[in-house]
C-alpha cells in the first residue's frame, strides 16, 4: 500500500507538466496507469489534450478514461511523455520493460521533447541491474540471441505468459529477461546488444529522462538530469 501511495503521489505531481493543447505520451505499467487515470479526470473536467499510448493496454485504459487519442502518423513530435521505470540511477539512466512495452515506450520517448519518469522509492538504485534487463527479440533468432547474451555473463530467461507460453509483445516479438547483476557501464552493454542481429530493442533508456518524480513517503522529490 505504501508503494501505491508513492506511485500515486508521483503521478499526481507529473500532471503539472501537461498543459492545454499538449500531445502527451502515455506510459505503460502500474505507476503510469495512475497518471493515465488522473489525466482522464482532468480531461473530463475540461482539459484539452491528445494522448499517444505506448501499448495496447494503455490505449484501452486511456479510452476507458475518456482521453482523446492520436498517433505518430499524425504527430511525430510529442510535447511530454509520462512513464514509469523499473530502475533509475543517479544519472537518470533507466532500466525499463517489466511491463513488456519497451519498444513502443522507447519510440515514444525518443519523439518527446520531455520524458518525465514517475516512480516509487524502490526504483532508485546506485547502479542499474538489480532488475533483469528485458531484451526484445524476433522469435526466429531467440535461441541464438539467448546464447550470445549468456556469453556476456547474464542468466537469461524467456519471459512467459500466464498460460506458460512465450510472452508476445504488441509488435509480435518475444522478451528475454537478462540478469547481469550490476551494470557499471550501461552504454557499453547497450552497444553490444545493438550489434546482435535479431535484437529489436533493449530496456536501457540512456540519457532520455529529463525529470524523475520520486515518491518518498508523503513527499515527491524532483530529480533532474544535469
Amino acid at each position: 500500500m505504501a508503494k501505491d501511495e508513492e506511485k500515486q503521489a508521483a503521478a499526481r505531481a507529473s500532471l503539472r507538466f501537461v498543459n492545454p493543447g499538449t500531445i502527451v505520451g502515455l506510459g505503460t505499467g502500474s505507476t503510469a496507469a495512475f497518471a493515465v487515470r488522473m489525466l482522464g479526470e482532468r480531461v473530463r473536467a475540461g482539459l484539452k489534450i491528445r494522448g499517444i499510448p505506448t501499448s495496447t493496454a494503455t490505449k484501452e485504459l486511456a479510452t476507458a478514461n475518456g482521453i482523446p487519442l492520436t498517433s505518430l502518423d499524425e504527430f511525430q513530435q510529442i510535447d511530454v511523455t509520462i512513464d514509469g521505470a523499473d530502475e533509475f540511477d543517479p544519472q537518470l539512466n533507466l532500466l525499463k520493460g517489466g511491463g513488456g512495452a519497451l519498444l513502443r515506450e522507447k519510440i515514444i520517448a525518443s519523439a518527446s521533447k520531455s520524458l518525465v519518469i514517475i516512480a516509487d522509492s524502490g526504483k532508485q538504485v546506485p547502479v542499474l541491474g538489480k532488475f533483469p534487463l528485458p531484451v526484445e527479440v524476433i522469435p526466429f533468432a531467440q535461441a541464438l540471441i539467448k546464447k550470445n547474451i549468456e556469453a556476456l555473463g547474464a542468466k537469461v530467461k524467456v519471459r512467459q505468459s500466464a498460460q506458460g507460453n512465450p510472452f508476445v509483445t504488441d509488435e509480435g516479438h518475444h522478451l528475454l529477461d537478462c540478469s547481469f547483476g550490476q551494470i557499471p557501464d550501461p552504454a557499453a552493454l547497450a552497444r553490444k546488444l545493438e550489434t546482435m542481429p535479431g535484437v529489436v530493442e533493449h530496456g536501457l533508456f540512456l540519457g532520455m529522462a529529463k525529470v524523475v518524480l520520486l515518491g518518498k513517503g508523503n513527499e515527491v522529490e524532483e530529480l533532474r538530469r544535469s
